[in-house]
């Protein structure tokens, strides 16, 4: 007994600096992928058209530029606006899917999805089929669509889901005791309302006004299809890199484009501090009963907004479908031969698959192993911070100055991992960067999930901790691990903003085939695309929700018992 005490401390010494070692390599990995591309971004808005250090002068010319400044004016603008609009709409939605009785409650949760599966792309190109200067209803709209008001229009569509699954979460949580208690006290439904149930999802709405206005800020998409003359900063991003070369200037707007969405990833970090429980152990499930009057408006108002999701849908694939809009209504499916509107063909699609699959592979992989890491070494709380630190940083930087920090940083001609730009390799590693903060936590709140006690039986069994990780851990976070993949999957056949600077003719991508597409005018051939992927993102999806009923449901019995 004496001779087995020092052996297991040699065996947990020994694990203990594996561990460590893989933190270590995991902090480096996290600097490449993230934390230099953003340094060159930064460093390079200090210098001219040359590569010379000229201080702040491109600052000051850019906020001396009344172009450029309004820029970033018209995004804020329209930022708020979005935030104003999209916040009260996911509460009243998510309000009816968690407090009253909705016949075919599935189906609604489900059509508010939709939004996730397309490129932001979709909802410009069906905007221009409804109201565009050929559009169906061109004239209801009182005013060009191309603008202001179809960007904030589409932005509707594109955050709404965001901002409903955040809602959904924030009011699940509810303690049927209080409303019982406000019951018996003979407080009117107002009160109630504006007492106990906006207080309890005050935390949500600050969470989803923040991702609203972030998502609408930074995207890319939209303001590129139906933006018109209203400039905003991801679109003067693209124009001053692509338009003018000006990679200094581009450098400049991407870091002004930054400001606001790393203010809000704060300011929202601050808020969920701030969060207490409010479902306690002694907390009783609010179960909502049948109300007819209450039920009837809310039925009627899901069916609304659904059928706004549905008619956006519905026009960009009905637009894909036909011949030559507004003049020849005939259905055809010559725009999906996406050969006569772009060199690359389906290729373009296929390339979007394998880099779909590989960001799901390699990136679940990357994040699972880098949270469990992180999650699991004893001590070591100085590496292990700033790993945190890394890991959360993406979801503070917009798609676009991502991309941007990877043109400066890997295609410097010094760096030695310069030969992987312009390949399918750093279009991967960059959507994983991207996405890399949301998979993180996925993670880490699985395996916090664990009893520690496992990892302290297979030490006391002299097990090694590798072969603990691929028997214990990961077949007991494999649901985790698999939502994981089929979030990166889908962010990546979706993405456009992130990779529209990195991609090369061979290695061009679905989403950015769309973009030039519709910029050589062939809209009904950029809506197809669109709907290709849609119908991808969604399939794959479907299949996971049957692997998690079924499959799993089998593998993981153990959980039932």
């Amino acid at each position: 007994m004496s001779l087995a005490v020092p052996a297991l401390r040699i065996n947990l010494s020994r694990d203990d600096l594996i561990m460590r070692a893989g933190v270590v390599a995991f902090v480096g990995v996290l600097l490449l992928i993230v934390g230099l591309p953003l340094w060159a971004l930064l460093a390079k808005g200090f210098e001219d058209r040359n590569g010379n250090y000229v201080g702040v002068a491109n600052y000051i010319s850019y906020f001396s530029t009344p172009a450029l400044f309004n820029s970033a004016l018209n995004s804020f603008h329209v930022a708020a606006v979005c935030t104003a609009i999209v916040v009260p709409l996911s509460f009243l939605y998510a309000y009816a899917l968690t407090r009253a009785v909705l016949p075919g409650r599935w189906l609604f949760q489900g059509i508010s999805l939709i939004p996730i599966f397309a490129p932001s792309l979709l909802p410009g190109l069906a905007l221009v089929y409804l109201f565009g200067n050929q559009g169906f209803f061109k004239g209801l709209m009182g005013g060009s669509i191309y603008g202001f008001d179809g960007i904030v229009i589409a932005q509707v569509f594109y955050c709404f889901p965001h901002a409903t699954m955040i809602m959904v979460t924030a009011l699940a949580t509810a303690d049927a005791r209080l409303y019982e208690a406000a019951d018996a006290l003979g407080a009117s439904k107002i009160r109630v309302f504006f007492t106990v149930t906006l207080p309890g999802a005050k935390y949500g709405l600050i969470s989803a006004a923040l991702v609203v206005f972030t998502l609408v800020i930074t995207d890319f998409g939209i303001a590129k299809v139906i933006g018109g003359n209203f400039n905003v900063l991801a679109t003067d991003v693209y124009k001053q890199v692509i338009g003018q070369q000006n990679f200094s200037m581009g450098a400049v707007v991407g870091m002004v484009l930054l400001a606001p969405a790393a203010l809000a990833f704060i300011v929202d970090r601050l808020v969920q501090r701030k969060q207490v429980a409010l479902l306690t152990a002694r907390a009783v499930p609010l179960i909502p009963k049948p109300k007819f009057g209450r039920d009837l408006f809310f039925t009627l108002f899901c069916t609304l907004v659904s059928a706004g999701i549905l008619a956006i849908l519905g026009m960009a694939i009905w637009g894909s479908l036909i011949k030559y809009w507004p003049y020849n209504l005939s259905l055809t499916l010559a725009n999906y031969d996406f050969a006569n509107f772009d060199a690359n063909g389906w290729e373009s699609y296929f390339n979007s698959l394998r880099m779909a699959l590989g960001a799901a592979i390699a990136g679940t992989a990357l994040m699972f192993v880098g949270a469990w890491l992180n999650e699991k070494t004893r001590g070591f709380g100085a590496v292990r911070s700033i790993v945190q630190l890394l890991a959360f940083l993406p979801m503070a930087v917009p798609g676009i100055v991502l991309g941007l920090g990877y043109i400066f940083f890997f295609n410097a001609p010094n760096n030695p991992l310069n030969f992987l730009y312009a390949t399918m390799a750093i279009l991967v590693i960059n959507t994983v960067a991207h996405f890399y903060t949301v998979g993180h936590l996925t993670a880490t709140t699985a395996l916090k999930q664990i009893d520690p006690e496992f990892e302290s039986v297979s030490a006391s069994l002299k097990v090694p901790i590798w072969k603990t990780f691929f028997r214990v851990t990961v077949p007991i976070c494999l649901p985790a691990v698999l939502d994981i993949a089929i979030y990166l999957f889908v962010n990546a056949m979706t993405t456009v903003s992130s990779v529209i600077f990195l991609y090369a003719p061979d290695t061009k991508l679905a989403s950015v085939a769309a973009v030039n597409i519709e910029e050589a005018g062939t809209t009904a051939a950029a809506a197809a695309l669109c709907v290709v992927i849609v119908i991808t993102s969604a399939a794959v999806k479907a299949l996971h929700l049957l692997a998690d009923r079924f499959l799993f449901a089998r593998l993981q019995a153990w959980r039932k018992r």
